[in-house]
């Protein structure tokens, strides 16, 4: 089974992170989601389970969750937009962590538990890519796998770039 993994969408969907995950069965979103029509629009795609970022506010976001556990094929996946925000009762229940917040794409093991950050699928921050991850369970197996979704991405150059308060690059 594969599920598709997302964070950091701050209110932008690329069509790159639509495209990454169809086939999924399940999208997950970690938060700083920027609006419902973006949880909508994932919908078209698969389910989604979604947790509440500290940049989701206003009453669409009201009844998202701060954590949320879910259980695919007899494992436990644990949702949080910050990774500081699993609890520690729940280390024993859960196989996986899915975190976002950080914006940096990443995955450790850590006491038998799988932590994994998609990375930000949204604007970009800072030099970090555009990513989106995706969890494939395969008999009793969770493998994590991390999509860049921007790789050519242009760069500004040049005069248009120092005239924005930019420092050129290249």
């Amino acid at each position: 089974m594969r599920i598709g993994v997302i964070s950091d969408t701050h209110g932008l969907l690329r069509a790159e992170a639509v495209a990454a995950l169809r086939g999924s069965r399940l999208i997950l979103h970690a938060g700083d989601i920027g609006g419902q029509e973006i949880l909508d629009q994932l919908s078209d795609v698969a389910p989604v389970l979604a947790v509440r970022g500290n940049n989701d506010t206003g009453d669409w976001a009201v009844n998202l969750p701060i954590r949320l556990s879910v259980s695919v094929r007899g494992k436990t996946i644990t949702i949080v937009h910050d990774v500081a925000d699993f609890d520690s009762s729940s280390r024993s229940r859960s196989h996986v962590v899915v975190s976002g917040h950080s914006h940096k794409p990443g995955y450790r093991i850590e006491n038998g538990i799988l932590f994994f950050n998609p990375g930000s699928a949204g604007p970009r921050r800072f030099r970090l890519p555009i990513t989106v991850g995706e969890l494939s369970l395969t008999a009793g197996r969770i493998s994590p796998r991390l999509v860049n979704i921007a790789a050519s991405e242009p760069l500004r150059r040049g005069r248009a770039a120092r005239s924005q308060g930019r420092k050129a690059e290249g």
